[in-house]
C-alpha cells in the first residue's frame, strides 16, 4: 500500500464525500477514485458504500482506517525522532488544555520550558475535554491536559493534580450574612456553563439527589475564564475552581460558599498516545506541568 493512498483514504473517510475530498486535497476525482481502487485491490474488499448523496465506510473500511491512522502516526513519530537526534531540546509541541489548567498551570511551566529550551515552539488549544479528545485521537495534538476520565484504548495518562470546584460569590454577597445550606442556595440566581458541561451536570445532580430545584440560571456562558469577572460584577453565584479565589495579592473579590455537598473534586491528568514518540521537549513539559501544579498550590493527585 502507498502511504499517499492511505492519507487520501483518511480524508475521504473523514468527509464521506469524494467531491469535498478533491477540494481539500487539490486532486482530481478520477485520481482519488483510482487511489481508493488500488487500496480495495490490496485488501480484497470494498472500502466505501453509498449513503444518500455521500459515501460511508464499510466494515472493511473501518478496519483499514484504524490501521491507516496508526501507520501515519508511526511515520510522523519516526520523522520527529530522527529529526530530534541532532536538535536536542527543540521542536514543536501541540498541547490541548482545559481552561483552569491553562490559566494556573501552563504559564509557569511554559516559562520554564522556554527558558531552558528557547528553540521550542508551542501550539495550545484551550477547550473542554470533549472537544480536545477527538483532536488527540486524530493526531492533531501531542498532549492533552484535562480532567480524568475512563481511559481509551491506546492512550495513557499521568496525574498532575487534584482540583476543587466550589460555589462562589462576590465577597459582599448577602449569602454570607448567615450560615447557609444547600436549600438556601435555591433562592439565588446563578451564572453557569450550559447543560452538558461536566461541572454543570455534577451541580445539577447534587440538587436532584436532595430533591431540590436546580439552580436558577440567569446567565449561561461557555467561556470559563469569564466566570470570575461575571460573579464579581453581577452578584450571581457560580461554580468555579477554588484557584480563582486565590490571588497573589490575597485580595480576591470572590469568596467560597463553603458547603461539603457542593465541593466537587476532580483530577487533572496529561494524556497522550501510549505508543507515540514524545520529544525530549514534550517530556520536559510534562515534568514542568507537574511541578507547576505543585508549586501553584494544587493538591498533587495520588
Amino acid at each position: 500500500m502507498d502511504l499517499r493512498d492511505l492519507r487520501y483514504f483518511e480524508i475521504i473517510a473523514e468527509l464521506e464525500h469524494i467531491g469535498r475530498a478533491t477540494e481539500k486535497l487539490h486532486r482530481s476525482q478520477p485520481a482519488l477514485t483510482t487511489s481508493v481502487r488500488r487500496l480495495e485491490e490490496s485488501v480484497g474488499a470494498p472500502l466505501f458504500e453509498k449513503a444518500g448523496r455521500g459515501i460511508r465506510l464499510t466494515s472493511a473500511g473501518k478496519v483499514l482506517l484504524k490501521w491507516a491512522q496508526r501507520v501515519r502516526f508511526d511515520v510522523e513519530d519516526a520523522r520527529r525522532e530522527i529529526g530530534d537526534l541532532a536538535k536536542g531540546l527543540s521542536g514543536h509541541i501541540r498541547i490541548g488544555i482545559v481552561p483552569t489548567a491553562a490559566q494556573f498551570i501552563l504559564p509557569p511551566a511554559a516559562r520554564r520550558l522556554l527558558t531552558t529550551a528557547p528553540d521550542v515552539t508551542l501550539r495550545t488549544v484551550v477547550g473542554l475535554i470533549d472537544t480536545l479528545k477527538p483532536l488527540l485521537h486524530a493526531g492533531e495534538l501531542d498532549l492533552v491536559v484535562g480532567t480524568e476520565s475512563p481511559m481509551d484504548p491506546g492512550f495513557t495518562s499521568q496525574r498532575l493534580a487534584e482540583d476543587h470546584i466550589v460555589v462562589a460569590a462576590s465577597a459582599s454577597h448577602r449569602v454570607f450574612d448567615a450560615p447557609v445550606s444547600l436549600r438556601d442556595l435555591t433562592q439565588y440566581r446563578w451564572v453557569l456553563q450550559p447543560p452538558g458541561a461536566p461541572t454543570r451536570d455534577w451541580l445539577d445532580h447534587t440538587f436532584d439527589r436532595k430533591r431540590l430545584p436546580r439552580p436558577q440560571v440567569q446567565v449561561e456562558s461557555t467561556m470559563l475564564l469569564m466566570l470570575p469577572a461575571l460573579i464579581a460584577e453581577t452578584g450571581l453565584l457560580s461554580f468555579i475552581s477554588r484557584h480563582h479565589l486565590d490571588t497573589p495579592e490575597g485580595r480576591s473579590p470572590l469568596k467560597e460558599v463553603a458547603l461539603k455537598e457542593t465541593t466537587m473534586r476532580r483530577r487533572l491528568v496529561v494524556t497522550y498516545r501510549e505508543s507515540s514518540y514524545l520529544t525530549p521537549a514534550a517530556r520536559m513539559l510534562i515534568k514542568l506541568l507537574q511541578e507547576a501544579a505543585q508549586g501553584g498550590g494544587m493538591d498533587i493527585a495520588r
